[in-house]
């Protein structure tokens, strides 16, 4: 191991000693901790799925708030990408989308969605702009790397027959990067599934707000109904992930 390397790990265990001495953590603390928590689980032990309707409603909601999301999110995208590739677009367009895709990556999907419970009031809709916020700039990164990396050999051999630059996407951009798109597509999908539980507890729909009323209902055995089909949401998503990328495979 090198000066430096010794060096940067000493930096490092100094920035966690610090960092470990600015917060309030005790084993007293740590102790009391885990006899809570060892009551809190006791509480939710058995789970329970009722009330059934409530349940059903917010895992579909929650559905409905991934898919729109995820399509409004790929259409915006789709363009941004594109607007954002140095190989494709002068430095004046790739450098205002690149700063839009940095912005919309910036503050968590469950800030963004507080920010849209007040522009336009609780429920779906909030949640569906937030998400849609943030799969733009996950996406809109994603797609203009995947652009940047592709064979300018074909686009100038495209571009050399005279073709437009719609044709030019179409035949020398779109074929090189299909097949990494739909994998990020599928991602952010299965993506905006599991944020789509979070941001419905500040109030943007989805099964999070379900989630949140039982806690301050004190329902700890429905809390952990809500969280094991939340888990089976999630997997089913993970599965839908993989069956996507392997139909697109073959």
């Amino acid at each position: 191991m090198g000066t430096a390397q010794r060096w940067g790990w000493l930096v490092l265990a100094l920035i966690f000693v610090w960092a470990a001495s600015r917060i309030d953590i005790t084993w007293a603390r740590f102790v009391l901790g885990l006899d809570g928590a060892s009551k809190f689980v006791h509480r939710m032990l058995p789970p329970i799925f009722n009330p059934r309707d409530e349940l059903i409603k917010g895992m579909w909601e929650s559905v409905q708030i991934a898919i729109l999301a995820s399509a409004a999110g790929v259409l915006l995208s789709l363009p941004v990408g594109l607007l954002a590739s140095r190989n494709m677009m002068p430095a004046w367009v790739t450098w205002p989308t690149r700063l839009l895709i940095t912005v919309c990556r910036t503050f968590h999907p469950v800030i963004v969605a507080i920010v849209f419970v007040k522009a336009v009031g609780f429920g779906a809709l909030a949640g569906i702009l937030a998400l849609t916020v943030a799969s733009v700039g996950f996406l809109g990164k994603l797609f203009a790397e995947a652009i940047e990396e592709i064979s300018m050999k074909q686009i100038e051999a495209v571009r050399a027959t005279g073709a437009s630059f719609a044709n030019v996407i179409s035949f020398a951009v779109v074929p090189q990067v299909i097949f990494r798109f739909i994998g990020f597509i599928a991602y952010e999908l299965d993506s905006n599934l599991r944020n789509s539980t979070m941001v419905g507890i500040v109030g943007a729909g989805g099964i999070g707000g379900t989630l949140f009323s039982a806690f301050q209902r004190f329902d700890y055995d429905f809390v952990l109904g809500i969280v094991l089909c939340i888990i089976v949401l999630i997997m089913l998503g993970e599965l839908l992930q993989v069956a996507v990328k392997r139909v697109f495979k073959q």
